[in-house]
C-alpha cells in the first residue's frame, strides 16, 4: 500500500476518535443527564445519542473502511462482504432501537413528534440508511444480480453510502445543539457551563472521526491494488464480479493470472468493470 504508515496512522486515530465518542455519551447521560433505564422517563430518552453515537457514527464508520484495511486483502470477497454487511445491520438495529426510545419518551411525555429538523433529516436518514442495506443485500451479496446491473449502480451505491455517514454526522451535531438548548436554563447554554463545553467537545471528536473515515475511504492510493484484484480473478472466462458493498471496492476474486489477460477485448472489458467495483 502506499502510505501505508500514513493509513495507519489515520486508521488509529479514527478508532481513537470513535471511542472516545462513544465514552464521552456515556459519560454525558451518566454524569448530567440520569443514566439509562426503559420506563418512560428522561434515562430512557438517553439511549438516543448513546446508540446514535455508538451504531449509526462508529460502527458505521468502521463498516465503511473494512475493505480498505491492507490485511484484508487476502481474505474472502464473500467473507469481507458478510463482515460488511453484519457491521452495517448491527449499526441499523442500535439505530432502531434510539428511534423507539425517543417516540416512547415522547409519548410518554406528551411532547410532540417529528416537529424539529433534527427529527425530520433524522429519521430521512434512517430510512434511507435501511433501504441502503436492503439494496446492497439484493443487489451485491446475493448472487442473482447480473454483473451489469451490479456495475452500473456501484457509483450510486457508493455515493449514497458516503452521504448517509455524512449527512449522519451533521444531524447529529444538531441534536446535541438542540438537546443543550433544551435542557440548559440555569445556567443556560449561552453562558458555557461544563456540560456545554463536554458536549461540544464530543461534537468535535465525531465530527473529526467522520473527516478521517472520509478521508481513507475516498483516496484512490488506498485501493486494492489492481495486480490483486487480477491474481484472484477467474480464469474460466466466467464474468468477475466486481462490485462492493456501502462506501467500499470489492476486489473481484480468482485463482490466478490466465492466458486471458493476452486478450485486448477481455482485458478492456476487465478493466472496465474494475473501474464499477473499485472507488
Amino acid at each position: 500500500m502506499e502510505g501505508y504508515r500514513t493509513f495507519l496512522s489515520l486508521l488509529a486515530c479514527s478508532l481513537l476518535l470513535g471511542f472516545l465518542g462513544v465514552l464521552f455519551a456515556l459519560v454525558w447521560v451518566f454524569h448530567w443527564r440520569e443514566g439509562l433505564s426503559w420506563d418512560g422517563g428522561l434515562a430512557e430518552f438517553n439511549w438516543h445519542p448513546v446508540l446514535m453515537v455508538a451504531g449509526f457514527i462508529f460502527i458505521q464508520g468502521i463498516a465503511i473502511t473494512v475493505y480498505r484495511l491492507p490485511w484484508t486483502w487476502n481474505c474472502s470477497k464473500l467473507l469481507m462482504k458478510f463482515i460488511h454487511a453484519g457491521l452495517h445491520c448491527i449499526a441499523l438495529i442500535l439505530v432502531v432501537v434510539s428511534v423507539v426510545a425517543v417516540f416512547d419518551f415522547h409519548n410518554a411525555k406528551n411532547i410532540p413528534n417529528m416537529y424539529s429538523l433534527h427529527s425530520w433529516v433524522g429519521l430521512t436518514l434512517v430510512i434511507l440508511y435501511a433501504m441502503q442495506i436492503l439494496f446492497g443485500f439484493l443487489v451485491y451479496l446475493l448472487p442473482f444480480a447480473p454483473v451489469s446491473l451490479r456495475t452500473s449502480l456501484m457509483p450510486l451505491h457508493t455515493f449514497s453510502g458516503i452521504f448517509i455517514f455524512g449527512a449522519v454526522i451533521a444531524t447529529a451535531l444538531m441534536g446535541f445543539t438542540e438537546k443543550l438548548i433544551f435542557a440548559l436554563k440555569n445556567p443556560s447554554y449561552s453562558t458555557s457551563p461544563p456540560e456545554a463545553i463536554f458536549v461540544n467537545t464530543l461534537g468535535i471528536l465525531i465530527l473529526l472521526f467522520g473527516g478521517f473515515v472520509l478521508w481513507m475511504v475516498t483516496r484512490p492510493q488506498w485501493k486494492r491494488p489492481q495486480e490483486l484484484i487480477s491474481k484472484f480473478q477467474p480464469s474460466t472466462g466466467a464474468t468477475p464480479d466486481c462490485t462492493e458493498e456501502v462506501s467500499t471496492a470489492t476486489a473481484c476474486s480468482n485463482d490466478d493470472k490466465s492466458d486471458v489477460e493476452f486478450n485486448s477485448e477481455a482485458a478492456a472489458r476487465r478493466r472496465k468493470l474494475d473501474e464499477a467495483g473499485q472507488r
